[in-house]
C-alpha cells in the first residue's frame, strides 16, 4: 500500500507512517502504562510478596503467543489482524468475526480500567471529582485519537518516554532510600507451599492484564513501514523490555511498601513516595497521570482500528469503516470506542475491568495460537519474507493460555 492514497482511487486509505522505534514505543506505551501504574496493588493483594513471580509467570505465557503474533502479523499485515488470522487458520468467518469483536472489546475495557487509575492519580492534585475527570479525559483523548495516527502515536511515543522515566524514578528512589533491598531479593522466592502458589496463580491472571498491549501492534500493521521486517521486531522488543521493567519495579515496590497498603490503593506506585518531599510526590503524580493517559489513548486507537478493519471486511456497518479524508483516521469507529470507554470507566470497578480484559485476551490468544497451529499443520504456503516460528511455539502458546484461563476460574 502506498504511503499516500492514489489519486485514482475514490476512497482514502490508512498511511504507512509508523517506523520501528514508533512501533516499539507504541507497544511499550500501552503495556507499561496499563500494568505497572494501575494493577501492582491488585496483583499484590493475591500474591503478596511474591507478586513478581506472578508477573514472570504471565510473561512466560505471553512469550509464546508473542512469537505466534510475530509470524501472523507478517503473513497478514492488516487491521483487525486477529480476525484475519482466525479466518485463515480456522476457515470460519463466524469465529473470525467474534474474535474481532473480542479484540475491540479488549481495547475498550482495558482503556476503561486504565482510565480509572488515571483519574485516581490526577484527583490527588487537581482536586476535581474523579467522575468529572474521567469524562473530561475521555473526551480529550477521543479528539486526539481522531487527530491523526502519526500525531496521536507520536504523542503517545513522547508520553511513553515520560512513563519509563517515571519507572526509573521509582527504582532510583526506592533503592536510594532503601539500599538494603538488593540484599532482600531472596524473600521474593516462594516456598513450595500449595496455598501460596494458588495465590500466585490467581495473581497471574491479573498480571496478565499488564501484558495486554503487545498484540495491539498487529492491528496497526496497515500503518507500519515495512511490516514484514518491523512487526516481529517490535513485538519481541516490546515484550522483553516490558518484562524487565515489570520485574524490577514490582520487586522494589513489594519490598518497600506494606502489602495491605498496596492492595487497597488505586494509585499504588504513589506509596513508594510516601516519605518523599512534596515536590517529588507531585512530580511523580504528573508522570503517573501521563503514563495512564497514554495507555488509554493507545488502547482507544487500537480498538477503533479493529472496528474499522471489521467494517472494511463487511462484517460491521460500513459507517465504522469511514476514513476522514483529511485526518485519515476512522472517525466514527473512534467516536464509538470513546463512548464505550466512558460508560465502562464510570460504572464498573477497576478489578472487574482488569479480570474481564484478561479473560477475553486469553481466549483470543488461545484462538490465535490455534489458528497458526492449524496453518502449519495444513502446510499452507508461507509467503516470501515472512517471519516463521517452529510448530511447537503455537502449540505451547495455545496450551498455556488455556491453562491460565482455566486456573483463573478457581
Amino acid at each position: 500500500m502506498s504511503d499516500i492514497a492514489s489519486t485514482t482511487e475514490d476512497k482514502p486509505h490508512l498511511r504507512r507512517r509508523l517506523t520501528l522505534p514508533l512501533l516499539i514505543l507504541y507497544g511499550l506505551g500501552v503495556t507499561v502504562g496499563a500494568g505497572i501504574y494501575v494493577l501492582v496493588g491488585t496483583t499484590a493483594a493475591h500474591a503478596g510478596l511474591y507478586a513478581p513471580i506472578a508477573f514472570l509467570a504471565a510473561a512466560l505465557v505471553v512469550a509464546f503467543t508473542g512469537f505466534s503474533y510475530s509470524e501472523l502479523s507478517t503473513r497478514f499485515p492488516v487491521s483487525a489482524g486477529e480476525a484475519a488470522y482466525v479466518r485463515a487458520g480456522l476457515r470460519s468467518k463466524r469465529i473470525a468475526f467474534i474474535v474481532g469483536v473480542m479484540v475491540a472489546a479488549i481495547g475498550a475495557i482495558s482503556a476503561s480500567a486504565i482510565m480509572v487509575g488515571a483519574s485516581a492519580y490526577l484527583e490527588d492534585f487537581l482536586l476535581i471529582d474523579a467522575k468529572i475527570l474521567t469524562l473530561l479525559i475521555g473526551l480529550i483523548l477521543g479528539l486526539v485519537a481522531v487527530w491523526g495516527v502519526l500525531e496521536s502515536v507520536g504523542m503517545a511515543a513522547v508520553f511513553t518516554v515520560v512513563e519509563i522515566l517515571g519507572l526509573v524514578l521509582v527504582l532510583g528512589f526506592g533503592l536510594t532510600t532503601n539500599p538494603e533491598l538488593v540484599t532482600q531479593l531472596d524473600r521474593l522466592i516462594p516456598p513450595l507451599d500449595p496455598n501460596i502458589w494458588v495465590g500466585i496463580g490467581s495473581a497471574s491472571l491479573l498480571a496478565f492484564f499488564a501484558f495486554v498491549g503487545f498484540e495491539d501492534l498487529a492491528n496497526i500493521a496497515e500503518e507500519a513501514v515495512n511490516p514484514g521486517r518491523n512487526m516481529p521486531r517490535a513485538i519481541i522488543w516490546t515484550l522483553v523490555l516490558a518484562t524487565i521493567l515489570y520485574l524490577a519495579v514490582v520487586s522494589v515496590v513489594v519490598l518497600s511498601v506494606p502489602i495491605d497498603a498496596l492492595a487497597s490503593s488505586a494509585a499504588p506506585l504513589n506509596l513508594v513516595f510516601a516519605d518523599a518531599p512534596p515536590s517529588v510526590r507531585v512530580s511523580f503524580n504528573l508522570i503517573a497521570a501521563v503514563a495512564t493517559l497514554n495507555g488509554v489513548l493507545i488502547q482507544m486507537i487500537m480498538s477503533s482500528r479493529v472496528l474499522y478493519g471489521l467494517a472494511k471486511q463487511d462484517q460491521l456497518p460500513k459507517q465504522l469503516g469511514y476514513i476522514h479524508p483529511q485526518t485519515r483516521t476512522p472517525v466514527v469507529a473512534t467516536a464509538l470506542v470513546t463512548l464505550i470507554v466512558l460508560v465502562l470507566s464510570l460504572l464498573v470497578p477497576i478489578e472487574s475491568l482488569a479480570e474481564l480484559t484478561s479473560e477475553i485476551a486469553l481466549s483470543v490468544f488461545a484462538l490465535v495460537n490455534l489458528a497458526l497451529l492449524t496453518l502449519k499443520l495444513r502446510r499452507d504456503p508461507v509467503p516470501a519474507g515472512v517471519f516463521s516460528v517452529p510448530l511447537i511455539v503455537p502449540m505451547i502458546g495455545f496450551i498455556s493460555c488455556a491453562m491460565l484461563l482455566i486456573f483463573g476460574l478457581f
